[in-house]
């Protein structure tokens, strides 16, 4: 009746119904800033750890609603689940909601077994890299840019300059190598689960969860108390486990207030400008996915 009790009764008297730690990882994956969260490692790896120390935990569940985001920060998150799972010999089910595309499928593969709803968006198992170029807007207003660099490649990819052939080659040759490693990540993980020729399963499409199960992306269709209840009996006991949120003023000004800048409103001004430039490609992001 007291499970909230439970740590600190002796071993003798706690519940012995298995239990299981769930977390949620949510949003784009990558730096964040104060105007959105942003998931990277150093945001989640409190939480993760957590979840694999509790007392007593037979397992540790985690939803994943990503559209993706940076590689690199995929990477880190997805290998830090997978060390903890093994250091603690506690096995993990990851389980999509609305999308786990492309760096979100990174994620979802850190789970001993993988799961969807049969509307989940999963896959997306390529690479893309946008920008914008703005030479002919600068031109227009007889705007001049005055650039000084120490190397003469420091100044690849400037999009207040025109596209060059050499730049263009050199994003293939990177977004080629990147969408390598995905590519090898996701054999790894999946190994002789996947059911589909490779020109199919790593050419950037994306499907529903029933599709993604035929293809061997995931094990099968599931919710996260569905599947732990059959694995672990109707009397599973369910811990979630919080990464935190910032509050109103901590998403607006990080750790500052709006007096500590000093009045220099440029600064603000900036900021709020970088901010919404952020939260506009990130629901560029969600949008790919009808989000």
């Amino acid at each position: 009746m007291f499970k909230f009790l439970d740590p600190l009764l002796p071993k003798k008297m706690k519940s012995t119904n298995p239990l299981v730690a769930t977390l949620r990882l949510s949003g784009g994956i990558g730096e964040g800033s104060n105007f959105k969260a942003g998931l990277n490692l150093a945001a989640v790896k409190d939480g993760l750890e957590k979840a694999f120390e509790m007392n007593g935990v037979n397992a540790v569940a985690i939803s994943i609603n990503s559209p993706g985001g940076s590689p690199v920060q995929s990477a880190l998150i997805h290998d830090r689940i997978r060390t903890l799972s093994a250091e603690h010999k506690v096995p993990v089910f990851t389980f999509a909601e609305d999308v786990a595309a492309s760096g979100g499928y990174w994620l979802l593969c850190a789970g001993d077994e993988a799961y969807a709803h049969e509307t989940s968006i999963v896959g997306s198992i390529g690479v893309i890299m946008t920008s914008f170029g703005v030479d002919r807007l600068i031109k227009k207003w007889d705007i001049d840019r005055r650039v000084y660099t120490s190397g003469k490649n420091k100044n690849k990819l400037d999009m207040f300059m025109p596209e060059k052939k050499e730049d263009v080659a050199l994003i293939g040759q990177m977004s080629g190598d990147i969408h390598e490693a995905f590519k090898q990540h996701v054999r790894d993980r999946r190994k002789d689960k996947l059911n589909a020729d490779e020109d199919t399963l790593f050419n950037g499409d994306f499907w529903a969860g029933k599709r993604a199960k035929e293809h061997g992306l995931i094990d099968d269709i599931g919710s996260v108390y569905e599947v732990m209840k059959t694995k672990f009996g109707p009397n599973v006991r369910f811990k979630d486990v919080s990464l935190g949120k910032k509050g109103l003023l901590k998403k607006m000004f990080g750790s500052s207030t709006p007096a500590s800048f000093g009045g220099n409103i440029s600064d603000i001004g900036v900021g709020v400008a970088h901010g919404l430039a952020e939260v506009a490609e990130e629901k560029a992001l969600w949008s790919r996915f009808g989000l």
